[in-house]
């Protein structure tokens, strides 16, 4: 939430100069008359109208927004529908040709995905937690993930050995870990410094 205070000769003048101060439409912000100022008498005793403006901006809005711009740059054509669970918000795009915005192994989608935080975080002021999505490539990398822990975790159990998976974003390292928290006989945890970081599974001890 952004909030600034600002003058005016009116309530209304004083309103307006908040809202270009945060380049926000007035019906999203919340208005707090701090004083109505008073015109005095023959100009003595005037006083200046003071509000103070809460903008609490909207993250989803602004996160589509910054993907549109994007998207337009790479000259393609996005649906984005926007939808919030476990704390993360989730973008998902639908179109022709989106191949561009996944790249091997979805690495320019997760660089397209940093960025679309970073830049909402720069606007809003604080940390915030978006997953972008092109067409269900996560969903399916999730469930490919999913098997190659579980397969790999049978391996560990029959040799012993412990298993170093490639390197590997954190969005998909949490996968791996929440796939295999529930084995008792296994553990994991990852090693090594990003963005080369992996996965480690190996036997509980």
């Amino acid at each position: 939430m952004r909030t600034v205070e600002a003058v005016g000769k009116t309530v209304e003048e004083a309103i307006a100069a908040g809202l270009r101060e945060l380049g926000a439409p007035r019906e999203e912000v919340e208005v707090e008359v701090v004083d109505a100022g008073t015109k005095g008498f023959l100009g003595l005793g005037a006083r200046l109208a003071r509000v103070r403006l809460k903008w609490e901006q909207d993250v989803g809005r602004l996160a589509v927004e910054f993907l549109q711009e994007v998207c337009r740059a790479l000259g393609v054509q996005v649906r984005t529908e926007v939808s919030e669970r476990d704390g993360y918000l989730y973008l998902g795009c639908r179109g022709r040709g989106l191949g561009v915005l996944i790249g091997r192994r979805g690495e320019t989608l997760d660089a397209l995905q940093y960025l679309v935080n970073l830049a909402v975080r720069r606007r809003v002021g604080k940390q915030v937690r978006i997953v972008l999505d092109v067409e269900g490539y996560r969903q399916r990398r999730e469930d490919t993930l999913v098997r190659l822990a579980r397969r790999l975790s049978e391996k560990v159990k029959r040799t012993g050995g412990r298993v170093v998976l490639e390197p590997m974003s954190p969005h998909e390292r949490r996968i791996i870990h929440t796939a295999l928290e529930g084995d008792t006989q296994v553990c994991t945890f990852s090693e090594g410094e990003e963005p080369y970081r992996k996965v480690v599974i190996a036997l509980r001890r």
